[in-house]
């Protein structure tokens, strides 16, 4: 699928997020990869073969939560 030099990683590559993009649509909150992976702006993953990866960004220490 990919025509780079040198190829960009493939989806199942743990570098995936490291591949070009095709296309970029911030409105609406996703970009589809070179590899065929759409990521979306949370950082979730979905690959070709329909496999979902959960959104995985770090949060902020303003943003962790304790319980009271």
């Amino acid at each position: 699928m990919c025509q780079h030099q040198p190829p960009c990683p493939t989806a199942e590559s743990a570098d995936r997020e490291a591949a070009s993009l095709v296309a970029h649509h911030p409105e609406q909150g996703w970009s589809l990869l070179c590899n065929g992976v759409v990521l979306f702006e949370d950082t979730g993953e979905l690959l070709p073969n329909g496999e979902i990866i959960a959104p995985h960004r770090p949060l902020g220490i303003d943003q962790v939560m304790t319980a009271a």
